[in-house]
């Protein structure tokens, strides 16, 4: 069994974070709420946690569907922990990691976990542990990049690989690809999985907004920027810059993401 563990990737602060990924959860975080089947309206409402709740936006989504008080989110990464207290008041917000998490057998109607998938030291086992505190008839749910339709990642990577023949991205991640999240979520014991895609877009001011972003330290990404030396990172750049193929005014980049979903058995 695999060590859970806390990737240092992502002991950064939230408002680096929201450079990165947090641009795109505003339109994110409500289409995977939606394709989860967590309603807005819903009486008696639902109890709901966050799973790898990063900074909170996800957690905001959720605590406007189903209020505060039914809402818990839970990351390994105590900054992200703590943006996610300061913007969501009143909602418990632990650190801890998905395989192993702090809650009851059957304490919610449903468990999100939002880009964390690929993220996981040990999937199956994070995603047993969200079916472990999910109700008989509750609902798992995750959503994973796909790193070949995520601009923001397969533009840098492809550029770096450009670069450096030694690069081989992100492509690797679990979740990323067709089938993955619904296989995952079979192997645990869930029933009625099914599958779909969800598309997003990002606004960026320029190319130096799109590209500022890697140089904080986020992610793999962030974490692969810092160990080049200054000349490496302008042949980067440049080569992004003529990837990108834009002008230097505003643009927007769609990207898509996987999603699955699946019952507890009862």
């Amino acid at each position: 069994m695999t060590a859970p563990h806390v990737c240092p990737a992502f002991v950064v602060s939230a408002e680096n974070y929201d450079r990165l990924m947090g641009r795109y959860l505003p339109s994110l975080a409500p289409a995977f709420a939606d394709a989860a089947g967590i309603g807005a309206s819903a009486e008696p409402r639902p109890r709901l946690l966050d799973v790898g709740c990063g900074p909170g936006g996800l957690t905001r989504e959720l605590v406007a569907r189903a209020g505060t008080a039914n809402v818990a989110a839970i990351d390994p990464s105590s900054p992200f922990v703590e943006a996610c207290r300061e913007r969501n008041p009143g909602v418990d917000a632990r650190t801890g990691v998905a395989e192993d998490l702090p809650y009851a057998a059957g304490e919610f109607d449903a468990a999100l976990a939002s880009l964390v998938v690929g993220f996981m030291s040990d999937p199956a086992r994070g995603l047993a542990e969200m079916a472990r505190v999910t109700k008989p008839g509750g609902t798992v749910a995750a959503c994973f990049w796909d790193p070949k339709r995520m601009p923001a990642l397969g533009i840098f990577w492809t550029a770096a690989a450009a670069v450096d023949s030694a690069v081989t991205g992100e492509a690797h991640r679990p979740g990323g690809g067709r089938g993955e999240l619904a296989a995952l979520l079979r192997a645990v014991g869930l029933e009625d999985v099914r599958e779909d895609e969800i598309t997003v877009e990002a606004e960026y001011a320029d190319f130096d907004d799109w590209w500022s972003a890697y140089t904080l330290g986020v992610g793999p990404i962030g974490m692969y920027y810092d160990s080049l030396d200054d000349t490496t990172r302008c042949e980067v750049r440049a080569e992004c810059v003529r990837l990108l193929d834009h002008p230097n005014g505003p643009f927007t980049l769609r990207a898509t993401c996987w999603f699955a979903a699946g019952a507890v058995p009862a």
